[in-house]
């Protein structure tokens, strides 16, 4: 067994699978805009109905925030809105990466550009994995991938 497996359980209803995001988290790694240093943030708001995410990205001449909620839609699936700091919004909802990790937690999103998804998985000795990817022809694109710790 990991030393992370107990971090990753997953908690009831269709919101337990973000129970082992809850709390805050740092990434840090080299970008093609240089040093990167990434914080999210994950905790249960509006009486446990929500998860908010409040993320931060700094490099050193430019900073991106995001904020988004995840939470039931009205087809009751796991969805999630997401707002960011340049004026772009997205949505999406709950998905499978199981050619990524089988506990993957995955939300795919139409984009402006095709089909994308963000992908959490656990890491075998501490945090877990984030990346997004873009739909191709012959199948998912990675283009950012951080590994987070508390």
């Amino acid at each position: 067994m990991s030393k992370n497996k107990s971090t990753w359980e997953k908690g009831k209803g269709k919101l337990g699978s973000l129970t082992p995001l809850i709390g805050k988290w740092k990434a840090e790694t080299e970008s093609p805009m240089g040093h990167l240093i990434c914080t999210r943030s994950f905790e249960s708001i509006l009486g446990g109905k929500y998860v908010q995410l409040n993320a931060s990205w700094k490099f050193a001449k430019y900073s991106y925030e995001e904020v988004a909620l995840y939470g039931v839609d009205k087809d009751k699936k796991l969805s999630f809105w997401s707002f960011t700091n340049d004026g772009k919004q997205s949505q999406g909802k709950l998905s499978k990466a199981e050619d990524v990790h089988p506990e993957a937690i995955c939300f795919e999103a139409q984009m402006p550009a095709g089909l994308a998804r963000m992908i959490y998985w656990p890491d075998d000795d501490e945090g877990f994995y984030w990346a997004v990817e873009s739909k191709t022809k012959k199948g998912w694109n990675r283009f950012t991938k951080h590994h987070y710790t508390k």
